[in-house]
């Protein structure tokens, strides 16, 4: 796990040694640990890397540079079958100086181009600089686990790891940005900003799967990988629990592999729980798993918790934490530079708080929901009469509908006229939803479903929240369920193996549960969050009224009006806005220190 940075000038012009020493610094909590940078000014290229030393601890700094000094490699994140590949190098005759997985990167690169990447089972974005070429190349992991933005203003790239890095006009030299208007209207949509988009014009996200060649005349995107190349396939439930159990327990082992002390989040839900399990063997040692808990028990978990630490032999740490964290949203939002409205990563930063004092990686169970339905929102949707009946572009409006934080009515109401007018024609559904649903078209509609989220919802939110909260406090996460073997395997098993009769994430928990129980197995499931709607209408109504009606961006964007019948119908009880208010508070709080 790393920040990496950096900058690709069409007309060769340099940036200063000062300015990427600003990029490198507003990465350091990305990684403490070592700092490299290759910069060819005369070329108008650098690429950089700020390291979290995992793998290799004395051999591993980056960049990696060939033996002829023609291509450099920095990368974020790690490659977990890079033994299984250096002992193939090795097969061919290739001498490896280290012990490190971005040494691979560089080796199968100089042998094969970069249709190397797709030998690579890992989380990760690279950068590649080859001067043979006279080109840069910048590639983004199959589904997004790792962030990657680039902003390019014609003439200049600056890509980096967080946006922060590429931000301010005095690192770039490029010119500031403004607030991007219809990244909003996607954000009151779907509660966060899908990529490519970014709150801000000109800086997007690289795709998932894809890579970026960058040239002095043109510039090439190319799609590697392809969820939606899956055909479902009928399924003996024997043989399939069999195959399942097999990926998911190879996922885990390889994603041990690491020089510094590790862990694992563990809520007491399925997910987590039957990491953990499968964790447990392939060591000899106890497993160090990290909970938080509240004194309110609707939103504790914790006694799950720890009866599948006590089920697994684990090394438990469990804390009680303050359920109210408003005063950590400011510092969680500094570490996303982006709007989210999801509440839940305060605790996510607190548990990796917590493993920080501990470990340097921790395993998670993100993913699992998507994959395998595991959400309330799936069974309500399929369950509703008549759904099946539905031609595909009604059914296909209709589940976005279900999804939306705002409807496009709420949204022309909520809006300043100017707004309003100049956002009129695009579309939330049209722009952002409706490509990948025609890619999914041969699915069924369980899985187009599921295949919207995996798309949008992981790389826009669910992921954001581990590698942020994490790297925040310098902590890798590494996520089994999102091994490309899984994630395949999900998308050739039908809807019906996902939910059925009303039952979430239906075979995965019956192949589950002999090793976690049935108890772990079959659990309401309960999402990792604070009652902050609760105390939108108590004890934080007023701040919560003091940010939004406080807000120059609000202001300019809303209909002040509107805001206040928002707040009165959340506080009164005529109505629960707790999503909309969160969403629009921490638009608020985000604007605030830029100025907006």
């Amino acid at each position: 796990m790393c920040g990496i940075f950096g900058y690709w000038d069409r007309k060769r012009r340099a940036l200063p040694d000062a300015a990427l020493d600003g990029m490198a610094r507003s990465l350091a909590h990305r990684g403490p640990d070592d700092r490299g940078i290759w910069h060819q000014p005369q070329r108008g290229v650098a690429i950089g890397n700020m390291r979290l030393s995992i793998i290799d601890l004395g051999g591993g700094h980056q960049p990696f540079v060939s033996d002829d000094g023609q291509i450099a490699v920095v990368q974020n994140g790690e490659i977990f079958n890079y033994v299984e590949l250096a002992a193939d190098l090795r097969r061919q005759g290739v001498v490896l100086k280290t012990a490190s997985d971005t040494e691979v990167i560089l080796r199968l690169y100089e042998r094969e181009g970069i249709s190397f990447v797709s030998k690579l089972n890992g989380m990760f974005a690279i950068a590649i600089d080859d001067l043979r070429e006279d080109a840069l190349y910048l590639v983004r992991d199959r589904i997004g686990v790792k962030p990657l933005y680039v902003a390019d203003d014609g003439t200049r790239v600056a890509f980096a790891s967080e946006i922060k890095a590429i931000l301010p006009q005095a690192l770039t030299g490029m010119a500031p940005p403004a607030v991007d208007l219809e990244a909003i209207h996607h954000y009151l949509s779907f509660n966060y900003i899908p990529a490519p988009w970014t709150i801000w014009q000109g800086i997007r996200h690289v795709m998932p799967g894809t890579w970026m060649r960058l040239g002095r005349g043109s510039t090439q995107t190319r799609r590697w990988w392809n969820l939606a190349d899956q055909r479902e396939r009928h399924h003996d439930f024997g043989a399939w629990a069999e195959e399942f159990m097999a990926v998911l327990d190879d996922a885990t082992r390889i994603r041990l592999r690491a020089d510094v002390p590790w862990g694992a989040f563990l809520s007491g839900g399925v997910d987590s729980s039957t990491i953990v399990g499968l964790m447990a063997r392939h060591v000899d040692r106890p497993v160090k798993t990290f909970c938080i808990g509240f004194a309110d028990p609707r939103y504790d978990e914790s006694a799950f918790a720890a009866e599948a630490a006590r089920r697994f032999g684990c090394e438990h740490t469990s804390e009680i934490a303050e359920l109210n964290m408003l005063d950590r949203w400011p510092q969680v939002l500094h570490h996303l530079d982006q709007p989210h409205g999801d509440a839940s990563f305060m605790p996510t930063l607190r548990v990796s708080e917590l493993a920080a004092r501990h470990v340097k990686v921790v395993l998670t169970g993100d993913g699992g929901d998507e994959l395998f339905a595991g959400y309330d929102k799936y069974a309500a949707f399929f369950g509703q009469p008549g759904v099946d009946a539905l031609d595909d572009a009604v059914f296909r409006r209709r589940y976005f509908d279900s999804i939306s934080l705002f409807s496009p009515a709420a949204k022309r109401a909520l809006y300043q006229p100017a707004v309003a007018a100049q956002l009129a024609d695009i579309d939330s559904f049209d722009v952002a939803a409706r490509p990948w649903f025609e890619e999914a078209a041969h699915f069924d509609r369980i899985n187009q479903a599921l295949y919207l989220d995996m798309q949008l919802l992981l790389s826009g939110n669910n992921l954001v929240k581990p590698d942020r909260m994490g790297m925040a406090v310098s902590i890798e996460a590494r996520t089994p369920f999102l091994d490309w073997r899984m994630m395949e395997l999900a998308f050739r098993s039908r809807g019906n193996t996902k939910l059925h009769a009303g039952g979430k994430k239906h075979w995965y928990k019956k192949a589950a549960a002999p090793l976690i129980g049935d108890d772990l197995a079959y659990r309401k499931k309960q999402m990792f969050t604070v009652p902050i709607g609760e105390w939108f209408r108590g004890e934080s109504h007023d701040w919560l009224r003091a940010t939004l009606q406080g807000s120059h961006l609000l202001a300019r964007l809303f209909e002040r009006p509107r805001l206040d019948t928002l707040l009165a119908s959340h506080r009164d009880g005529s109505a629960n806005h707790t999503r909309e208010l969160r969403a629009l508070a921490a638009l608020a709080l985000w604007a605030k220190p830029h100025g907006q």
